[in-house]
C-alpha cells in the first residue's frame, strides 16, 4: 500500500538524518536511562546516530542484528516532558509502504500539530519500504526482522530509556496503510501489549480476493525489500502464517481492546494504483467489522470519501481516543 509523499532525500536533513557529531553534540540525556541502556547497549540495540537537540522530537538510528541496515526511529515526546517527572502513555506509530516511506512519514504528514499540550509519547519507527512489519519466509539480502526489532528490540528499549507505561493500558498502536495492516497484526499477535489499535486505510484481510492483499505483500517485499525473498512464502503460502497475520481471523484478539477504522470510498482522480489500494481497503475493513460486531466486539470506524491517504481530521480524533482509552500521564 503506498501513498504520494514528498521523497526522503528532501526532508531527511531537517527531520533528524544529522551527523553523527552534530547528534552526539546536542547534549540530551536520556531521561532515566541507565548509562548501558542510554548507550544503546540492550535488547540487541546499538546506537549508532542521535539528535536529542529538538526538545520534542528525538531521533536514534540503530545497529541491530534484526535488521541488515541501520533502522531509524522518532520519539516525539510531549511538551513538558523534561519538567513535569510525569510518566506517560505512548502510541506506536507506523508509516506505509514504499519508496517514500519511513521514520519521517508522519513529521511531514504534522504530528507536532496534532499532538501539542497532548500528555502522550508517540513512537515513530522505520518498518522498511515493504516489510509488512513482519519477519520474512526469505530474505536474498539479509536479515529484515522488523517484528523482531519492534517487538522485541524497540518497545523494551523505549521502555527502559524514557518514562513510559510498560503495560498493557499505556500503550496503543496505529498506521496508516501497510502501517495499519501492522498495528491490527501486532494487536493481535501481542494480545497483552496494547490496549487501543486503530487502521488509517490499513488493510484488514489477507485472504479476500483470491488473497490480493496477501499476494501484494509478497510481490512489495519482493520487489522493493527482499531481492526476491518474500514475507508468506512463495509460490505456495506458510498458512499458519497467514492465519496468524490476519486481522479476520484474530477477531477474539480484539475484545477489550479500543479498536478505530477508517478508509476511503471513493476512487482517486489522479492515481489509479492507490484507487486499487482502497478498494481492497474498505472491502476488508467491512468484512472485519462485520466480524466484530458479530463478535459483539465494540469499535469506531469510519468511511469517508477520497483515496488513500492521511486523513488528518481523523488522526487527530484518534489521538484523543488513544489518549482517553490509555492510563493518564
Amino acid at each position: 500500500m503506498t501513498a504520494q509523499h514528498p521523497t526522503r532525500r528532501s526532508i531527511l536533513k531537517s527531520a533528524g538524518g544529522l551527523s553523527a557529531a552534530l547528534a552526539l553534540g546536542a547534549g540530551g540525556v536520556l531521561a532515566g536511562a541507565t548509562a548501558a541502556s542510554a548507550a544503546g547497549d540492550g535488547f540487541g540495540l546499538r546506537i549508532v546516530d542521535r539528535n536529542e537537540s529538538d526538545h520534542r522530537m528525538w531521533y536514534y538510528r540503530f545497529d541491530t542484528d534484526a535488521i541488515g541496515w541501520d533502522p531509524a526511529v522518532n520519539v516525539l515526546l510531549p511538551d513538558d516532558y523534561h519538567w513535569s517527572g510525569r510518566t506517560y502513555p505512548v502510541l506506536y506509530l507506523f508509516h506505509g509502504g514504499g519508496t517514500d516511506q519511513d521514520f519521517i512519514t508522519f513529521d511531514r504528514e504534522r504530528i507536532r500539530d496534532w499532538t501539542a499540550g497532548k500528555p502522550l509519547i508517540v513512537v515513530m519507527p522505520d518498518g522498511g519500504h515493504a516489510g509488512w512489519y513482519s519477519n520474512p519466509v526469505s530474505s536474498n539480502v539479509g536479515p529484515r526482522n522488523w517484528e523482531t526489532f519492534h517487538i522485541a528490540q524497540l518497545l523494551p528499549w523505549i521502555e527502559a530509556n524514557f518514562r513510559t507505561y510498560a503495560e498493557y493500558d499505556g500503550r496503543a498502536v496505529a498506521g496508516f496503510s501497510m502501517g495499519g495492516f501492522g498495528a491490527l497484526k501486532y494487536a493481535a499477535e501481542y494480545y497483552g501489549h496494547f490496549a487501543s489499535v486503530s487502521a488509517h486505510s490499513g488493510p484488514a484481510s489477507l485472504r479476500r480476493d483470491g488473497g490480493l492483499v496477501g499476494h501484494w505483500a509478497n510481490a512489495s517485499a519482493a520487489a522493493l525489500d527482499l531481492s526476491g525473498g518474500t514475507i508468506y512464502g512463495a509460490p505456495f503460502w506458510d498458512q499458519a502464517r497467514v492465519s496468524a497475520d490476519n486481522p479476520v481471523e484474530r477477531i477474539e484478539s480484539y475484545r477489550h481492546k479500543r479498536v478505530f477504522l477508517v478508509a476511503g470510498t471513493s476512487p482517486d482522480p489522479v492515481n489509479w494504483f492507490d484507487t486499487v489500494n482502497e478498494t481492497q481497503v474498505l472491502a476488508g475493513q467491512r468484512e472485519f467489522r462485520a466480524l466484530l460486531d458479530r463478535a459483539g466486539i465494540p469499535h469506531e470506524s469510519y468511511e469517508v470519501p477520497g483515496g488513500h491517504f492521511v486523513r488528518h481530521d481523523l488522526l487527530q480524533r484518534d489521538i484523543d481516543g488513544v489518549i482517553a482509552r490509555l492510563r493518564k500521564a
